[in-house]
């Protein structure tokens, strides 16, 4: 079975500019610098200081007027109205894994869909966010990439899935009582960096202290992307030291020319050298992710030619086996190809780990996002044999 003869249908263009919006999104007090926020209010007649109130109520993830009671009530419902209306409304959440899995379906300003995934371990929490609505990088495998790209996000809309999921642990949603969130990583749906302005400011707010910001750590935050060379340059000058994902998928340029077609605009080589600078400039190693389907890409001489080619490199490789997509014919490899992957990557002295796969019975698991209101079917995931203890999403930052 080759990549050419089990696509389910004709490639899609890759598309690197959003549609234009008919409407943009309110203005937000989260796509708002503090200065620009105090001045907005400012113009409101109210105190600037009344902007770094209803930014500590906001990334507390309060929402109802009625509780902000530091506002003078009579101002309250004017403030809101002005710089924290409402972007994100819930059309369903699903859950797995005992509900520490949660998939939240978003119906935004405009009627686009996006789909973000709360994910509860033993020793972190980890939300899975939406940089675009749909995806236009058109990865074949992708329930994302194959829906196209309806338009991107604004920085509020990122990172108001952020917010929700941080207000769904510290009120006790999902099971183990009341927690914090402590991981972010960009791998729902769209190319983060094909969004690259409105993902820098949320990166802002994630990482900023209280009253303007959810105050994670660098390294607990992950960025992913399927390899815009341009702009892993670009954030690399950004001073960050972020956790840097590469969707790689193939290691030679015939078969990743059909798996990621952006690599028809930058190639291998020219990836990982970008990725490698990343590394430089922080010190930090880059995660390889690398989706195993089965005989595409999993072959003992695609296993070696990736290890030669990471090999002394700061790099980390995650194998994902394949998470299934409807409509498509090509499943995960088998737990030999995969144990045979593993150890021949590790022969070659690359750091490699497993992903552990959570949410794929409610297709909230990597690659499975597509934002349909359709329920459909409930899907099953059938158990699979471990080939070794896997990694959570959101340990890409654990060096």
């Amino acid at each position: 079975m080759t990549a050419e003869t089990t696509a389910p249908r004709a490639p899609l263009p890759l598309v690197f500019d959003a549609p234009r919006r008919a409407a943009k999104p309110p203005r937000h007090l989260a796509d708002l610098t503090r200065e620009q926020a105090r001045a907005a209010v400012v113009e409101l007649g109210h105190p600037a200081f009344r902007a770094d109130q209803l930014a500590r109520h906001y990334y507390a993830g309060v929402t109802d007027p009625a509780a902000m009671t530091d506002l003078p009530a009579a101002t309250r419902t004017e403030l809101v109205e002005a710089l924290l209306p409402g972007l994100l409304t819930v059309v369903r959440h699903q859950s797995a894994d005992g509900g520490r899995t949660r998939k939240t379906l978003w119906r935004l300003h405009d009627g686009a869909l996006v789909e973000s995934v709360l994910m509860r371990y033993p020793d972190r929490a980890t939300v899975c966010i939406s940089s675009q609505a749909g995806c236009g990088m058109a990865c074949p495998f992708c329930a994302t990439g194959q829906g196209g790209l309806t338009r991107n996000l604004s920085a509020a809309e990122i990172i108001g899935q952020a917010v929700a999921a941080a207000a769904a642990m510290a009120n006790g949603e999902i099971p183990g009582g009341p927690g914090r969130l402590s991981n972010v990583v960009f791998m729902g749906m769209g190319e983060p960096l094909a969004n690259y302005n409105r993902v820098r400011t949320t990166l802002g707010a994630l990482l900023a202290p209280a009253p303007y910001g959810l105050g994670l750590a660098q390294r607990s935050v992950t960025v992913s992307t399927v390899g815009l060379v341009p702009a892993i340059r670009r954030l690399t000058e950004e001073g960050l030291n972020l956790t840097l994902a590469v969707s790689l998928h193939a290691p030679d340029d015939e078969l990743r020319n059909t798996l990621v077609p952006v690599n028809t605009r930058w190639n291998v080589t020219e990836v990982l050298e970008a990725a490698d600078a990343y590394a430089r400039k922080t010190g930090r190693r880059y995660s390889i992710e690398y989706a195993l389907i089965r005989d595409v890409n999993d072959q003992p001489f695609r296993a070696d030619l990736l290890g030669s080619r990471l090999a002394k490199r700061l790099a980390h490789v995650n194998l994902i086996p394949l998470n299934p997509t409807p409509g498509s014919q090509w499943d995960a490899s088998p737990l030999p190809a995969q144990r045979e992957f593993v150890a021949r990557l590790r022969a070659h002295g690359v750091s490699t780990t497993v992903r552990d796969t959570r949410g794929q019975d409610i297709d909230g698991a990597c690659g499975q996002l597509a934002a349909s209101e359709d329920v459909g079917v409930p899907g099953v995931a059938l158990p699979q044999p471990q080939l070794e203890p896997t990694v959570e999403l959101g340990a890409e930052s654990d060096d």
